[in-house]
């Protein structure tokens, strides 16, 4: 650990370096205790793989926290780190090499130090063989030529034999529930800051409709595998983005993604294990599924507001647009799907030319669906809503309520002789209260990122 730490934290090892930040105890001498006492206990319990000496968040921050001074930033998740876990810390803030992606790598121990050490003094001799278990006669450690084998070792009688300065490693810190109270912590400090409020966020709603994407560690031999998966899962995300728009009941798409995703996978892995591919065929049948719910589902035509309200009059604008570019995507979506079809008929020596137009074709009508999509979520944050999904459920609440409200404004008039022009009709005030909580509700809902 101490390796790594020198790694994130040495000038001369990143280019673009802009703060460190250390816990008062963190000092180079506790994490060398640390991983001697961490590699110690390893040995003893006869758990072969690698020895966890500690852990290590990466923490990706907006871009605009460059405008803060750099080292109060690491300070800060630091700080908030160590109080909420009275463990030692070791962070660094830095920028990749592109200067796309401004993060903090902060290292924590998974052990305190003990307030009184224990410490172990040998009475006799003590004999331990190559995997650090304690023998009784030194003839148990010999070779045939009465060598001490190599990895054994002898602790001389006066001699500490086993010290502990640390506690037992914490169970928690390797909970998914920890990391997950990490990052609200996190996305909490970061919603703080933000200037802007479409940089706010929020952590991965695991029961949506989306798709959590994974990240790709670095030489990660699965690398491309993952790649495929994440490719599959953002496809699902951008086809429920599109039922959403549509009018596609949420809890429609969840029910799809529950018995075509969940339970299948699940019955897959009981039936075959896990294999390679699986997933992705299992995401794709879901997502063909869901395709034929959108083609097939009748938006009720849309009412006509008849009262004087902007905040409506922005957000039927916006479905408008976002209806066309779901039209858009739709129509890609069924010409990728009709090319890969025939690029699959297409066979043969005599094919080739045909089979790299078909794959160019291919490629490029990808590439305007992904670009509708990023137009699409382009287009409800400048709106102050952070995704399509947020934007929808509080759009068609609202639709609900405007129609109620014009059904409520024609029994008004048939009942009213003398309209006068300048008063406004009496449910409009709480039409207008409502619809404005719709659209608050909307707002405050941000994510962290569909794919982490």
């Amino acid at each position: 650990m101490a390796g790594r730490i020198d790694y994130i934290s040495n000038p001369k090892r990143q280019e673009h370096l802009y703060a460190t930040y250390q816990t008062e105890g963190a000092t180079p001498e506790f994490w060398k205790n640390l991983a001697r006492e961490n590699q110690l206990d390893f040995k003893t319990s006869g758990t072969t793989g690698k020895c966890i000496e500690g852990r290590e968040f990466i923490i990706a921050l907006p871009e605009s926290f460059v405008e803060y001074k750099s080292d109060d930033v690491v300070r800060i998740f630091t700080d908030s780190f160590h109080k909420r876990y009275d463990v030692e810390c070791s962070a660094a803030l830095h920028h990749n090499k592109k200067m796309t992606n401004y993060h903090i790598h902060l290292v924590f121990s998974e052990r305190k130090m003990l307030e009184h050490p224990e410490v172990k003094i040998a009475n006799r001799n003590m004999f331990y063989d190559e995997q650090g278990k304690h023998r009784r006669t030194k003839k148990e450690i010999l070779d045939e030529q009465g060598n001490i084998r190599a990895g054994c070792s002898i602790i001389p009688k006066g001699e500490a034999y086993e010290s502990h300065i640390f506690t037992k490693k914490e169970e928690w810190f390797k909970s998914k529930a920890f990391t997950r109270e990490v990052k609200e912590m996190f996305t909490e400090i970061i919603n703080c800051h933000v200037k802007e409020e479409s940089e706010k966020l929020s952590v991965f709603q695991q029961g949506g409709a989306y798709l959590a994407t994974k990240k790709i560690g670095k030489n990660n031999p699965k690398e491309a595998e993952i790649r495929a998966d994440n490719a599959a899962r953002q496809e699902w995300n951008r086809t429920v983005d599109v039922a959403l728009v549509e009018g596609v009941p949420e809890a429609d798409i969840l029910k799809v993604k529950q018995e075509e995703i969940t339970d299948k996978t699940v019955q897959s892995i009981r039936a075959h294990g896990w294999l390679p591919d699986m997933l992705r065929q299992i995401i794709r049948g879901a997502e063909d599924l869901l395709q034929e719910m959108i083609f097939k589902f009748k938006l009720p035509p849309k009412p006509v507001p008849k009262i004087d309200l902007q905040e409506w009059n922005d957000m039927w604008i916006l479905m408008d647009k976002l209806q066309k570019q779901s039209q858009e995507m739709k129509q890609a979506q069924q010409e990728i799907s009709s090319m890969k079809k025939q690029l699959s008929e297409t066979k043969g020596f005599f094919k080739g030319k045909e089979r790299k137009s078909l794959e160019s074709k291919i490629k490029q009508t990808e590439k305007l669906e992904k670009r509708i999509h990023t137009d699409m979520e382009q287009n409800v944050k400048q709106a102050d809503y952070p995704d399509v999904q947020s934007f929808a459920k509080a759009y068609h609440k609202s639709e609900e309520l405007i129609r109620e409200y014009n059904k409520d404004l024609r029994e008004w008039k048939n009942q009213t002789a003398q309209k006068k022009q300048t008063s406004d009709p009496p449910t409009k005030a709480s039409v207008l209260k409502k619809l404005h909580s719709y659209q608050q509700e909307g707002r405050q809902q941000s994510k962290w990122t569909k794919s982490q």
